[in-house]
């Protein structure tokens, strides 16, 4: 049965929620953008289970919410001052990962999207020290949410935990492929 709390009671029962995160629960809450889907990223299996929710094929990528800055540099090639000019912030930057096989399951390719709201749900993720999926809180190909009555009701159904919360920018993060400096424009 789904949980339901705002972003507030979240914060406040965060030794529920980060054990939730850590033990893969699936969530729908807010970001800086819009209302996300995600879990941990670490376990394969809630991972495919955003995918099904989602109907989205597994060729498609999916993009990380990092726990922290120093979690980023361990496992991608990047700098610090170039995460310090987008992170946190609306942006998912498109980083390549040091070792090949490291999450293969969310991308095909030797990059992934990582991204680090600017919103109190990240300071969760962040005390949770897991990288958690970030995916827009919609079937694939549809509209995305940017408040939770935008939300399909099927998704609601779906997940263990909705966190209702305020999206600041009301539209998807830019994604920028960092080893080319150039914005990407998304299908």
């Amino acid at each position: 049965m789904t949980k339901y709390l705002d972003m507030e009671e979240a914060l406040e029962k965060s030794e529920e929620i980060i054990n939730a995160i850590k033990e893969g629960k699936i969530f729908i809450y807010p970001t800086d953008t819009i209302y996300g889907l995600g879990c941990n990223a670490l376990i394969k299996q809630c991972v495919d289970k955003i995918y099904d929710i989602k109907k989205r094929p597994k060729t498609k990528p999916l993009s990380i919410i990092a726990p922290n800055i120093e979690w980023i540099l361990k496992h991608f090639e990047v700098s610090r001052p170039v995460l310090r000019l987008y992170l946190p912030g609306p942006y998912t930057l498109l980083l390549k990962k040091k070792e090949k096989k490291y999450l293969e399951y969310l991308s095909n390719s030797d990059k992934i999207g990582i991204r680090v709201p600017e919103h109190p749900f990240t300071l969760l993720i962040e005390k949770a020290n897991v990288p958690f999926i970030t995916t827009s809180a919609n079937i694939s190909g549809k509209r995305y949410p940017t408040s939770l009555k935008e939300v399909e009701k099927e998704l609601l159904e779906r997940v263990d935990y909705v966190i209702e919360g305020e999206c600041f920018h009301k539209k998807p993060s830019t994604l920028i492929d960092i080893e080319h400096n150039k914005e990407i424009i998304r299908d």
